[in-house]
């Protein structure tokens, strides 16, 4: 995967409105879930490693969908992030921060973005050079105010929220100015993906451009 170009943090969050966050039970479904996504504009893709069939999933998408860019959600440990990127991941998400995933993803050549959820966290991951951050859980901690209320000491972070963030509510976030793009599930609907409808994966993704402040 050597010869591939690399991603910053930024880079990953600048490609579109939304990251999708992705769960996938059936290797099978990786391929066409990722064709859709990338028909509907949205190539940066996060599959989390919530389940036993994640990492067959991103090799999948990294061999077979070759004009998509994947990536690991859910990365907690360097075993995590190693693993992930012998699998084809091209950028790490993480629902927390240590220093030792940080280290991990940057040995690992893989773009990270750190969960966060209060100050001491983001003065944590700032420390170690961090400054695109995943704001997670985003509605359960604070929301759209708790960003605003960062913009000030954190003038020089942007995020990506993630967590209760639908549809409905994502303008609000894709407003702030220290807000670059969100991460949601409601692109992959599980019934979708459960009957293979990728016509609606398509359209779901097609509609986030709309978003775009």
């Amino acid at each position: 995967m050597s010869n591939l170009p690399t991603f910053s943090a930024l880079q990953v969050m600048q490609d579109a409105p939304v990251i999708p966050v992705i769960v996938l039970n059936d290797v099978a479904h990786a391929v066409p879930m990722a064709r859709a996504l990338v028909a509907g504009g949205i190539r940066m893709l996060e599959v989390t490693l919530r389940t036993p069939q994640a990492l067959a999933c991103i090799e999948a998408i990294a061999r077979e969908v070759p004009e998509a860019v994947v990536g690991a959600g859910t990365v907690r440990t360097k075993a995590d992030a190693q693993a992930a990127a012998n699998a084809g991941s091209r950028f790490a998400v993480s629902p927390g921060y240590t220093s030792a995933v940080g280290q991990a993803c940057r040995d690992a050549g893989l773009a990270l973005l750190p969960g966060v959820a209060s100050g001491s966290e983001i003065m944590m991951a700032q420390e170690d050079g961090f400054t695109e951050l995943k704001f997670f859980p985003a509605m359960q901690a604070g929301g759209p105010a708790m960003l605003k209320a960062w913009s000030g000491p954190f003038f020089d972070v942007r995020f990506c929220p993630t967590g209760g963030v639908t549809l409905q509510n994502a303008p609000e976030f894709l407003a702030l100015p220290n807000v670059v793009c969100v991460g949601g599930s409601w692109l992959v609907p599980a019934e979708a993906v459960a009957a293979g409808d990728w016509a609606r994966v398509t359209a779901l993704a097609l509609a986030t451009h709309a978003l775009r402040k």
